[in-house]
């Protein structure tokens, strides 16, 4: 590829480094979030770590590939994400170049 703006979203994903916190620095009541009719945390999440199971009819939540740009509690109309930052030395490393 020829430039930086030409890159896919995968290959910009790819530069992106994740030091796994072994506490997770995001939780969900996914109580509230059977009460949650437009479920927007499923569409706002660039790293996809929000899904809906139709089968248990339950969220299914990963917080390990979070990119800490914290739009899902932001976006959550029942206030049921509660986020802060990982750890000191944990969480995302975006590299450059």
């Amino acid at each position: 590829m020829s430039g930086k703006n030409s890159m896919t979203v995968d290959e910009k994903m790819s530069t992106v480094k994740i030091k796994i916190d072994k506490e997770a620095h995001i939780t969900v009541n996914k109580e509230l979030c059977k009460n949650c009719t437009d479920r927007p945390c499923l569409i706002i999440c660039a790293a996809e770590n929000y899904k809906w199971d139709e089968k248990s009819d339950d969220l299914v939540f990963n917080y390990e590939g979070c990119l800490e740009c914290g739009a899902c509690r932001l976006i959550c109309p029942l206030n049921a994400i509660s986020w802060s930052y990982p750890k000191h030395g944990c969480g995302v490393k975006f590299r450059f170049g």
